[in-house]
């Protein structure tokens, strides 16, 4: 029973994970509905058999603040999975701009991406189209909850659709 749990909020927006446990209690109360279970598992008691569940949305929509994530060379890291957008090497690592500041380029999530220094300096002053690097990912603006994969360890796959990581 120690597995994690994806809530959604009522318009399917991810809001937070809770436990096993937390999840059966929201619904068992009819505050929220399951979407996915884990089809390899399911909770016993002495009478009844539940399925175990994996992604449950709340019945009522709960407002919360709008927080964004920081755009820090750190979150990029993050974002990217400390991994280079060009060749998928895994150290030596700069912050790259996709569209180089001198032609314009903005310090945004879109433009920024993770490179390894051999093709930050490969790609130079230049689009990636013109260098022939093709990125592995597009860079995009993280949602607050995808950032909780430091602290889970991984992302089920029936979150992935939720989590705008498809």
């Amino acid at each position: 029973m120690n597995a994690n749990v994806l809530v959604l909020n009522q318009d399917y927006q991810p809001l937070s994970i809770c436990s096993v446990q937390r999840s059966m209690k929201l619904l068992f109360l009819e505050k929220a509905e399951l979407l996915h279970d884990d089809p390899e598992r399911e909770l016993n008691t002495t009478q009844r058999s539940f399925q175990f569940p994996s992604v449950i949305r709340l019945r009522s929509y709960i407002r919360i603040p709008y927080t964004k994530v920081v755009l820090s060379r750190r979150n990029i890291f993050r974002r990217d999975q400390f991994i280079c957008q060009y060749c998928g090497k895994k150290s030596d690592l700069t912050i790259d701009h996709v569209l180089p500041k001198s032609r314009g380029g903005k310090d945004t999530w879109e433009n920024l991406t993770t490179a390894c220094e051999k093709c930050n300096v490969k790609k130079g002053n230049r689009t990636p189209e013109e260098a022939s690097m093709k990125l592995s990912t597009k860079p995009y603006r993280p949602v607050p909850i995808t950032f909780f994969r430091d602290y889970n360890g991984s992302v089920q796959d029936p979150w992935k659709p939720y989590l705008y990581m498809v």
